[in-house]
This record gives C-alpha cells, structure tokens and sequence, in this order.
C-alpha cells in the first residue's frame, strides 16, 4: 500500500485505485500506533480511480527530517575527496567503519519540498548535488512504518571546506524533497531494490547512475536504534539512509536542472532546481 499526502486529504493506493482516509490531520495520522490498519480499513471503503498528480504534496507536516551519512563506500569516498585539502584524512573512513553511525538533522517540515517542486541551490555554494536516498517513517514509538524517497541537497564544497560546517552545508531552506508517497510496509525492503538518479539538463541527461541496498552498510534499524537513543518524535520522524550515488568530482547542479530520483517499488519523485 501506498499512502499519499494530498491537497484534497489523506489516500491510500491499492491496486492503482485511490482510497480516501479517516483523518483531518496528517500529524495524527502518521503517530498513529495503528497506521496500516487505518489503511487498510480505508480500502474497504469506496475509492477513486485516479488521483491528480497536482495535487501531490510533500508526506510530511510537523514531522523533522534526519539523516545518516558515510552509509555507503561510495559516500565515504566522496568525503575523503572533498575534505582532503581540509586536513580531512582518514576521518570520514574512520566513521565508516565506527559502531556510531553519522547522524545529523536535515530538516524540518516547513523547509521540505515535494513533488514537481524546487530544490535549492545555497547561494554561497559552487559546488552541489543531489543526494538520493531510502527514507525510512518511523513512528514514534521507533518502529519503521514505511519508505519514501528522499532527496538530501549538499554542498559539497561548504563541507568540504571544513567538517564543522555540515550544517551549512545540508540545512536551508528547499535543502530537502520527499515523496511521492510513503510505501507502507512494516518488513524490510529487499537487499536489491535499486535506487536510480537521472539529472537532466536543457532536455538532455546530464547525469545518470544506480546502485542497490546491498550496498548500504548500516541496518536501517540499527540507524534508527542510535536516532531514538535519548531522543522523541512525537510526530514520528523521517531518516534519510544515506547515499550511494555521487556525481564525479567536476559536475555541480546549475539552475533548471531537473532532478528524478526513483527507488523500486516506492517511486519517483521529481524535483527542479531553482
């Protein structure tokens, strides 16, 4: 099942048909500690054939947006590349391969873009990218709920300059993007999923690449263990998982790029660059 923040309310997809949700309130909803059978229960009633693709919006409302880094080799990588010159050395390695992963937070709902929208470029950047990346919805209880796809904007030259400024670096506003959807499912996606990352520019690929979760080092849950360690989300919480795409050293986003991010079984979710 699929769930859809929308204009028009709450729907649930099912067999490419829409069902409408009890609720008002996105925030309830998501806290839920009963958010699948709500779902389910909604599917038992009348639905629609289609939903308006306008009428999409970002899954998220009072909820905060974190983040994992160093994930992935390729992400630790593109560290060590890009703080080098920093004195970096083996730092982004040695969190890599630490028992404590790289959390940080990314966003909060009002700084979160959502499908068809605007990503953001920081003004005092030269050098940025996307980041695709499995988004974990965590209830508040800790539990994974569901996935969306998450776009985790950086610049990697602010961070790059300095460690000490990867909040600069990852958290403005239209930083973020998530959706279409959340997948709502309470297993484990499969080791294989693939997760795709096109950039288009002036109507041609600009840049193209894949990778799957068996690439992924870190147990979502174990992420989401040190996340709920001496912290609350009573709204429930998203957590980006990481990346393992970076575009090479020399390409950066210009203004108009459009940015699809697709992960097996979730979506796709499509963002331009303002």
């Amino acid at each position: 099942m699929k769930l859809y923040r929308t204009s028009l309310g709450a729907f649930v997809e099912e067999d490419r048909s829409y069902y409408p949700v009890a609720t008002e309130d996105w925030d309830e909803l998501l806290s839920s500690t009963n958010l699948h059978a709500r779902a389910c229960a909604a599917i038992a009633g009348g639905g629609v054939s289609s939903l308006d693709a306008g009428t999409i919006l970002a899954p998220i409302v009072s909820q905060e947006v974190w983040a994992a880094g160093v994930t992935y080799y390729r992400s630790r990588s593109a560290r060590i590349e890009e703080s080098k010159d920093a004195g970096g050395g083996n730092f982004y390695d040695r969190v890599y391969a630490a028992e404590r992963p790289e959390l940080f937070f990314k966003a909060t709902g009002r700084r979160v873009v959502g499908p068809g929208e605007a990503v953001r470029i920081r003004s005092d950047a030269k050098w940025s990218v996307p980041e695709p990346e499995l988004t974990l919805l965590v209830d508040p209880g800790g539990a994974i709920v569901g996935y969306t796809v998450g776009n985790d904007m950086s610049s990697r030259d602010i961070e790059g300059e300095n460690p000490l400024y990867l909040p600069q670096a990852k958290v403005y506003d239209g930083s973020c993007a998530l959706g279409p959807c959340v997948l709502l499912s309470q297993e484990p996606l499969d080791p294989a999923t693939g997760i795709h990352l096109e950039i288009e520019r002036r109507g041609k690929a600009a840049f193209r690449a894949k990778t799957t979760l068996a690439e992924l080092k870190r147990d979502p849950k174990e992420l989401v263990r040190f996340l709920f360690r001496d912290n609350s989300f009573p709204h429930g919480v998203f957590l980006l998982t990481g990346t393992g795409i970076v575009p090479p050293d020399d390409f950066t986003l210009s203004t108009d790029d459009v940015i699809r991010i697709a992960i097996d079984g979730i979506g796709t979710l499509k963002n331009y660059v303002a």
